[in-house]
């Protein structure tokens, strides 16, 4: 019974490790996301920003058409004037010119509108492209970093899941079957030590009766608290 408890003993410690050691790859995981996510979120500004100005220059290309038309309109206006015969085809023309000049100035403010938007954006999308260079490396180095850490984790647990198989089959299978239901019922602590009359499992005080009959190891006891399978340190190292 003694080889058995020293088993389970082993075996709670590798769980444990095994179980740290999934912890830690899930936030070297995790790392990398946050990461990827904000260098995304930054990536998607950018390309924003880019639909955003040229479609500000599209209507700035289509304002500067119909300001050309409108010059030339003014010019062929003005180039009447001379040739003009009669008062009222004077005036007709004369009004083409004021309302071509008025349409020139609109256009022009309108470009100059577009303009100041598209240097706006301009400037905010070059920020954000510094931004997204900067992401982007930090990224990389921290995908190489935790590369390096996961493959030394990944190892570890294939060692540890490996040393776990051996002394999993080496268990009884009554023993097998009662530390599993304690290990999914305890949060992976199955297998807990008896210190100072008390479990460390629940910090429950034990009866003296039972703290004493684990020093002789003669049997697999229980935490009547938390029910998980405690041992004294003592015990175990001296064999008693």
């Amino acid at each position: 019974m003694q080889e058995q408890m020293r088993l389970l003993i082993d075996l709670q410690e590798i769980d444990v490790e095994i179980n740290t050691t999934r912890e830690k790859r899930e936030k070297c995981e995790e790392q990398l996301s946050v990461l990827r996510e904000e260098r995304k979120q930054v990536q998607e500004m950018v390309e924003s920003l880019t639909r955003q100005i040229e479609e500000l220059e599209a209507d700035r290309r289509q304002m500067a058409q119909a300001l050309e038309q409108e010059r030339d309109n003014l010019e062929k206006g003005e180039s009447r004037l001379p040739t003009i015969k009669t008062q009222k085809e004077y005036v007709a023309v004369l009004k083409e010119i004021d309302s071509a000049k008025k349409m020139i100035r609109d256009v022009e403010e309108q470009i100059a509108s577009k303009t100041a938007e598209i240097d706006s954006l301009s400037g905010d999308k070059e920020e954000k492209e510094m931004e997204l260079e900067t992401l982007s490396e930090k990224e990389a180095e921290a995908r190489e970093d935790i590369k390096e850490e996961l493959e030394q984790l990944e190892q570890t647990l294939e060692t540890r899941t490996a040393e776990r198989e051996n002394i999993y089959r080496q268990i009884k299978t009554p023993l097998r079957k009662r530390y599993e239901l304690l290990l999914n019922r305890r949060d992976g602590l199955a297998v807990v030590e008896a210190k100072d009359g008390a479990c460390l499992g629940c910090n429950m005080q034990l009866p003296p009766q039972l703290y004493n009959s684990l020093f002789h190891g003669d049997d697999i006891h229980t935490c009547p608290q938390c029910n998980r399978v405690i041992y004294v340190e003592d015990a175990i190292k001296t064999g008693s």
